[in-house]
């Protein structure tokens, strides 16, 4: 197939979603730095509003914010006569039936509107509700534009591949209607976003279709973070044999030029380690969060523990040390080994760091409100485990409140998962930045942030993990072993597993029916947590909507 040489530059840009007149300048940033050596800038999906706009989608004036936002891309399009600009954003139908909403890639040049596609598949599944507002397309359509013939699709249109979905959700295959109608470079427009080995999945996916429709394919995703969404970028094109010829950076901006007619391998092949991605997921996250939110310091609860140790360092690394308070809290169950760890990863990392002792706190709490709970003067219960860790989160809160910096909890996965965490106390703050990391991951990513030097103390990583609630508590006494329950965890809530199938691959059936008890009877805990960074393909709560007032047994016992 001939394909007529263009020139294309490829936005990979970090959005703000609302900030319409924010993303439109950078539209205009990059079309007046690039429009004299292009035939075409492609941006991503919905990039005028950012991805995902949510519920702003039915606000009425939000729809005519974006509308006006269009018209002005289409006017700067006649400032820039030489290159065509290709962008995503919501267009109303003005139809008396549907929802009266597309998600469409708008195509301008010359101050004209050349062409619109709308999206055809809508997902609404994971994280995604698209089918809350938009209409599919009827159709798929070719564009001729500087000749050659173009095949645009949106996102979730080029995920349905027969060859590697066991059981389609969907009955059409977009891509393969452009193809047969003649599209000799296919573009996509995404807002896709990270979970751990995803990058492998959309790689075989965009190959197959370069392979199996002799056309060369261009994907332009996103970057950046929005509330507990991460986007990883890695845009990307394949020649008609299937080959990457082109892949831009992870986790970062960027704004790349190619040659339809210069193809070659990668510089670099997609090769992704598993720790690297996670810690620079979370650093992006956390950064983009707070950067988006107004905040521009953290405070931290640090514990001596490892999970505090990871989120300490996490945070240093995403906004700077010197925007980072450290507060360790002692009560009178706390080995004098957490306080000298917590300070000793505080100067490691240069943040501020503060000791407030809480037992003369506790020991108020324990005095006036033992009595009124029936218990005997020095009896400890799990009410009086759960004061310490909400008077430490008052703390936190209250440094919140005078120095405007937002409080990151640091419970991960395998304790949220569990309700190995307390309400208005560990669970407090404004972004639960480890949430979605399973605990045997958490000493993964603290062993690759010490990659080079120590950064998190050896004996923090070494020593049993333990709340230190009560005398010498471990973790251990309340949960199986973390590497058996971050397993059933995985199986339960990732693969969708039930009870059965778990003791078929060789777990203990009582085990694994505490933990499916414990996850099921803490959706409440979660529901009230703060927004949590998704990292894998489940996540709570943007990821998993249970319900929180259920009875169900699985159908097992």
């Amino acid at each position: 197939m001939y394909l007529s040489a263009m020139k294309i530059a490829l936005a990979q840009l970090n959005p703000t979603v609302g900030d319409i007149s924010g993303n439109i300048a950078r539209i205009a940033e990059v079309a007046a730095q690039h429009q004299r050596n292009v035939d075409l800038i492609v941006f991503t999906e919905l990039f005028v509003v950012g991805y995902p706009p949510r519920d702003l989608l039915a606000e009425p004036w939000f729809i005519r914010e974006s509308s006006k936002a269009i018209d002005q891309v289409r006017q700067l399009s006649a400032k820039f006569p030489s290159a065509g600009i290709l962008f995503g954003a919501p267009v109303a139908t003005h139809s008396e039936t549907g929802l009266g909403l597309h998600n469409s890639a708008i195509l301008v040049n010359r101050g004209e509107i050349v062409f619109t596609q709308h999206k055809s598949l809508l997902p609404t599944y994971d994280v995604f509700y698209e089918g809350r507002y938009f209409d599919p397309a009827e159709s798929v359509s070719i564009v001729r534009f500087k000749d050659t013939t173009l095949g645009i699709s949106i996102c979730e249109d080029f995920w349905n591949d027969p060859e590697l979905w066991p059981q389609r959700i969907y009955a059409t295959d977009p891509i393969e209607s452009l193809a047969l109608q003649g599209a000799q470079l296919m573009i996509n427009i995404s807002a896709s976003p990270f979970a751990l080995g995803k990058e492998q999945l959309r790689y075989r996916l965009i190959r197959n279709h370069a392979r199996k429709h002799r056309v060369p394919f261009i994907f332009v995703n996103q970057v950046g973070a929005n509330d507990e969404l991460i986007f990883d970028g890695r845009s990307m094109v394949f020649d008609p044999d299937g080959r990457l010829t082109h892949l831009l950076p992870e986790f970062e901006e960027a704004v790349t030029v190619i040659d339809t007619n210069w193809y070659k391998p990668a510089d670099h092949q997609l090769v992704c380690e598993e720790c690297e991605d996670l810690y620079r997921a979370l650093t992006l996250g956390i950064r983009d969060y707070l950067r988006k939110c107004g905040f521009s310091k953290a405070v931290i609860g640090l514990s001596g523990g490892i999970d505090s140790a990871v989120v300490g360092a996490l945070a240093a690394a995403a906004i700077g040390p010197e925007n980072v308070l450290g507060i360790t809290m002692p009560s009178p169950y706390s080995a004098d080994e957490s306080t000298m760890l917590a300070q000793q990863l505080a100067e490691n990392l240069g943040i501020e760091f503060r000791i407030i002792p809480i037992t003369p706190l506790y020991d108020a709490y324990t005095r006036y409100l033992g009595p009124q709970l029936g218990m005997r003067p020095g009896e400890i219960n799990v009410a009086f485990e759960n004061v310490q860790a909400r008077i430490r989160g008052n703390i936190l809160m209250s440094f919140s409140n005078q120095t405007n910096a937002i409080v990151l909890s640091t419970g991960n996965k395998s304790e949220m998962a569990t309700g190995y965490c307390t309400l208005y106390g560990d669970m407090a703050g404004g972004l639960a930045a480890i949430s979605d990391v399973p605990k045997t991951l958490v000493f993964e990513l603290a062993r690759y942030i010490n990659r080079t030097r120590e950064v998190i103390p050896i004996r923090t990583i070494e020593r049993p993990p333990s709340a230190e609630l009560r005398p010498n508590q471990v973790d251990r006494d309340s949960l199986p072993p973390y590497d058996i329950l971050d397993r059933i965890l995985h199986h339960y809530i990732e693969e969708r597993m039930s009870i059965d199938q778990m003791v078929k691959v060789g777990l203990d059936r009582e085990t694994v029916k505490w933990v499916v008890r414990a996850v099921d009877y803490n959706e409440y805990k979660r529901r009230q947590s703060a927004p949590g960074l998704k990292v894998t393909s489940r996540a709570f709560g943007i990821g998993r909507r249970m319900p929180v007032a259920a009875k169900y047994n699985h159908g097992d016992d």
